[in-house]
């Protein structure tokens, strides 16, 4: 079993850093003997908050955490960036949860594999 872990710092719009992030977790949650934890750090706590509405032909990073989450992937989000940017716990997609700075560092002893976006 491969264990990697995808940080992601970047807003949910206005780059692509965070979209790719979650593209490379969806696609590695699906893959046979990979598990996948991801950490939403900063702004990036956006991409775990759900009923976002973008214009047509944007891609919407909340469905793509719940297709990770579908597919056995953890979802943190810092609790400092949270309250930070007055998201609440109810805010965020079923199974993403709101985690702390010890965890995403127990995260990391935990990887194989640390990528961060």
């Amino acid at each position: 079993m491969t264990r990697v872990l995808v940080i992601l710092n970047d807003p949910p719009y206005g780059t692509e850093r965070s979209w790719n992030g979650l593209r490379l977790a969806g696609e590695l949650a699906r893959t046979e003997g990979v598990e996948v934890r991801v950490f939403c750090f900063g702004d990036a706590i956006g991409c775990a908050v759900a009923g976002q509405k973008v214009p047509d032909g944007y891609y919407h990073l909340d469905r793509m955490v719940t297709a990770i989450l579908g597919h056995g992937a953890e979802v943190g989000c810092c609790g400092t960036c949270m309250d930070a940017r007055a998201v609440a716990v109810e805010a965020l997609v079923d199974g993403a949860r709101r985690a702390t700075l010890k965890e995403a560092s127990e995260w990391v002893i935990w990887a194989d594999r640390v990528v961060s976006f």
